[in-house]
């Protein structure tokens, strides 16, 4: 190996020079191109920027009117207004619609919504709205609503739901989850009442989640 060396090292120490060399070369250039690309994607991402005003009131912690970039999403003005209180009920609105200029979102109590509840014989997201509001419509008094499309897509479908979509109902535990999947694999839900023929849940239950769920 030492006469091998002897004969063609300065060879062998070139060739590995010139692949030293060029790795070096190729690191430096392909990290530099990087971090053009980054540079020039954050100067497109901030161009596209604007600033909106959004009107947050109701179950927040601090309600008010704020100045905020227009890409994002009524979760985070929520975020920004400091969060919800533990009065808030959520369960009217769209969490990720896009915000608007001079957008204006109102976060209902658990209260105002179990009140509205007791009118309405067959609940809806619209009627309940009204019932809070009375004489106001969503979405014209509260754009972060869910409005009648967006509703269908929120809906839990006990049929085809799986253990984990099922326990992001309120009152559904692991439990519960467990039974409904056990139940539907001998029995279709044919309306949402038919869930109350599931171990666990009663009319107390169906009373909480009737709202959630679909077929």
């Amino acid at each position: 190996m030492k006469k091998l060396y002897d004969k063609y090292g300065i060879y062998i120490s070139l060739i590995l020079l010139v692949i030293s060399l060029s790795l070096i070369v190729y690191i430096v250039y392909f990290k530099k191109d990087k971090i053009i690309y980054e540079e020039c994607k954050n100067i497109v991402e901030q161009t596209n920027i604007e600033e909106y005003y959004v009107d947050i009131k109701g179950e927040v912690v601090n309600p008010g009117v704020y100045k905020v970039d227009n890409n994002l999403r009524t979760n985070d003005v929520i975020t920004i207004a400091g969060g919800l209180t533990n009065n808030a009920d959520i369960s009217l609105l769209n969490l990720s619609k896009k915000i608007v200029d001079e957008m204006n979102i109102k976060i209902y109590s658990k209260e105002e919504v179990k009140n509205a509840l007791k009118d309405i014989k067959e609940p809806t997201i619209i009627e309940i709205i009204k019932e809070i509001e009375k004489e106001c419509i969503c979405p014209d008094n509260n754009d972060a609503c869910i409005n009648e499309e967006e509703k269908e897509s929120t809906l839990i479908n006990i049929n085809t739901a799986t253990k984990e979509e099922l326990m992001t109902i309120t009152g559904i535990g692991e439990s519960k989850a467990n039974s409904i999947i056990e139940y539907r694999k001998t029995n279709k839900f044919n309306i949402i009442d038919d869930i109350k023929n599931v171990s666990g849940i009663g009319d107390s239950v169906f009373e909480n989640i009737k709202n959630y769920i679909t077929v």
